[in-house]
């Protein structure tokens, strides 16, 4: 039974990594599965940017299994839980006893799979993409960045090749932090017609492989039973193209596998997977 998988990398030119993710499961009241994966990167120029993606990572995958167990609705159970996130990542703040530094801040996207539904949610501009493997349907990216270069292109002044070339172009303009005390989470659902995978990524992936189409071709075609091999290659092909910032990526097949009637009833009680979950951390040398 395919489950849910994730890798991240400190990458080839960082010393330490400051993304995360957290996987998890969950069973909504009528006993329809849920897989849930959040990545987080750390905003480098903040203080304890690995600490704010582990908080905020922890929180939300929480936050969303424990509201979806108890019927929930998924956009509304996305957008409580980055809040959560985003409070995780003020009590970091309020433990700094250094003045002058820069809260510790991250970017956060996460998204759910319940059955045949898909809900993303997001600050900042990690991303995730709907790649189907099988017809005809176009791969789709789901987020749209909170970044200056995203304002560019939105307000018609440069085109999207044009932005990406500025130097100011991966400049955040929203993220999880105390010097962002009203964060505005965004929320979208979607039900896919089509089998296939959710990539969920940091941009240490997604600036080799920007587009949908370019990321739908990055995938292996049996990744949806294969989610963890297909999210170490994701990574190793970002090393290969340069590897210039922490890489970190979550595969989700979608449908999701259902799980047998045994299981269902020991997942109500918080007792069993609904699917196996895949982590990998990998450290290099800088």
């Amino acid at each position: 039974m395919a489950g849910v998988a994730g890798v991240s990398d400190v990458g080839l030119r960082h010393h330490r990594n400051e993304d995360a993710f957290s996987l998890s499961t969950s069973v909504l009241p009528d006993g329809t599965p849920a897989v849930i994966a959040v990545v987080c990167d750390g905003v480098s120029s903040s203080t304890r940017p690995d600490e704010a993606s582990e908080a905020a990572a922890e929180a939300a995958g929480g936050a969303l299994a424990t509201a979806l167990a108890r019927g929930t609705e998924g956009r509304r159970a996305m957008h409580d839980a980055l809040l959560a996130a985003g409070e995780a990542v003020n009590a970091l703040a309020r433990q700094e006893r250094v003045p002058g530094r820069n809260a510790p801040a991250c970017t956060l996207v996460s998204a759910v799979t319940t059955g045949g539904e898909l809900t993303v949610g997001w600050i900042g501009d990690s991303r995730a993409y709907w790649l189907p493997l099988e017809g005809n349907a176009h791969p789709i990216r789901l987020t749209e960045d909170d970044s200056w270069a995203a304002q560019m292109v939105k307000a018609g002044l440069m085109s999207e090749e044009e932005a990406m070339k500025d130097r100011r172009a991966h400049a955040i303009t929203a993220w999880l932090g105390a010097d962002n005390p009203e964060p505005e989470p965004h929320t979208a659902s979607f039900k896919p017609n089509h089998p296939g995978v959710v990539v969920v990524c940091t941009d240490g992936l997604w600036n080799y492989a920007d587009s949908a189409e370019e990321m739908a071709a990055k995938v292996p075609g049996d990744a949806r039973t294969s989610p963890l091999p297909s999210a170490q290659q994701l990574v190793r092909y970002a090393l290969d193209s340069g590897g210039h910032d922490n890489v970190t990526v979550a595969v989700i097949p979608f449908p999701t596998p259902d799980a047998d009637r045994g299981e269902r009833r020991e997942q109500a009680a918080g007792r069993a997977p609904v699917a196996p979950t895949e982590t990998q951390y990998v450290a290099r040398p800088d």
